[in-house]
């Protein structure tokens, strides 16, 4: 496969491939936080109240306090080479198109900020290529994520004057590749440091509301859980699912993820790992949130210890299952 990272140019015979994940700020700065917070908070597919409603609250109140906060949550986990969400994404889409032959074309991109979708289709466009496949990285599908993502893609497509063929993964939440790589990062960490008392898989939470209104997303990351506690031959006491990342006053996917940790302790529970399933790479959510936020408040909590497991990254296991993905869902086009 060939990335949009390397010189060599695509080929009007390629399959083009655009793996999108959500996005980032550009700087762990007010500005750009509140830049990307806009494009991000604005899609209706994330907030979907009206829009009188929504954008006087979104530009009148949060874009005026939550930037400054967030940049300084982003400051704690920034990199000297960026945002950890675009470096592990990057690293993952090199990856996958250094593992196999030209036949691919493969073009990362973010749904809210740099590098955009349009620009990813742009250049395929550009090149000639007539094949294009959509990856959301998002393991468990949700109108918030993926179908914001395919909203994105057609946009782009609207405005081109030939439109590629296009296909779209909406889903791999019970891919045999994604339980087996799950599996072994978990494996691979209690064969490093041991085995905690409990494995806590936390998810990123939605409004229940939408799960009322038909959105797949809570029962694909039950069915994601219940194959990993499977795969590793735990009981439903060894493994418990939250969710994590609410907002607002409406209520979310429960039980929360902040709620659980503090819980735990008063429950007996001393030492947890925690895996967080539906991110592909290691971002916000992940390294402050959880590694660091949680675990402060699972130890005010009375709690010893708290292990993050770091998700699958640009590991082989990760790279082998874009790889699969990809091949299933090209199959046909030449």
């Amino acid at each position: 496969m060939q990335s949009s990272t390397q010189s060599s140019p695509a080929s009007a015979s390629q399959i083009g491939v655009v793996l999108v994940n959500l996005g980032t700020p550009s700087a762990p700065t007010a500005r750009a936080v509140r830049k990307y917070l806009a494009e991000f908070l604005s899609d209706p597919r994330v907030i979907d109240y009206p829009r009188w409603l929504w954008l006087p609250i979104l530009y009148g109140i949060i874009l005026r306090i939550r930037p400054a906060r967030s940049a300084r949550l982003y400051s704690k986990i920034w990199t000297p080479h960026g945002s950890p969400l675009l470096i592990n994404s990057r690293a993952l889409a090199d990856a996958v198109a250094a593992t196999s032959d030209a036949k691919f074309h493969v073009e990362l991109a973010m749904r809210y900020g740099e590098p955009s979708i349009a620009a990813a289709m742009d250049r395929l466009d550009a090149a000639g290529i007539r094949h294009v496949l959509v990856v959301p990285m998002y393991p468990q599908y949700s109108a918030t994520s993926t179908a914001a993502v395919f909203d994105a893609v057609h946009a782009a497509a609207a405005r081109m004057r030939r439109v590629p063929e296009l296909r779209s993964i909406a889903d791999y939440h019970t891919s045999a590749r994604y339980i087996d790589a799950l599996a072994g990062s978990v494996r691979n960490f209690w064969n490093a440091y041991g085995r905690a008392e409990k494995l806590l898989l936390s998810f990123h939470g939605i409004p229940q509301r939408y799960v009322r209104s038909g959105d797949p997303y809570a029962d694909q990351c039950l069915q994601t859980a219940s194959l990993l506690r499977n795969e590793l031959a735990m009981s439903a006491d060894e493994l418990i699912v939250t969710f994590q990342s609410r907002v607002g006053r409406e209520a979310w996917l429960a039980p929360y993820t902040d709620v659980t940790l503090s819980e735990l302790p008063t429950q007996g529970v001393r030492r947890i790992q925690v895996l967080c399933p539906g991110f592909a790479v290691d971002c916000l959510e992940t390294l402050e949130e959880i590694a660091i936020r949680g675990n402060e408040q699972f130890h005010a909590a009375g709690g010893e210890r708290l292990d993050y497991i770091p998700a699958l990254n640009a590991s082989a296991n990760h790279v082998q299952l874009m790889r699969s993905l990809i091949e299933q869902h090209t199959s046909g086009w030449t």
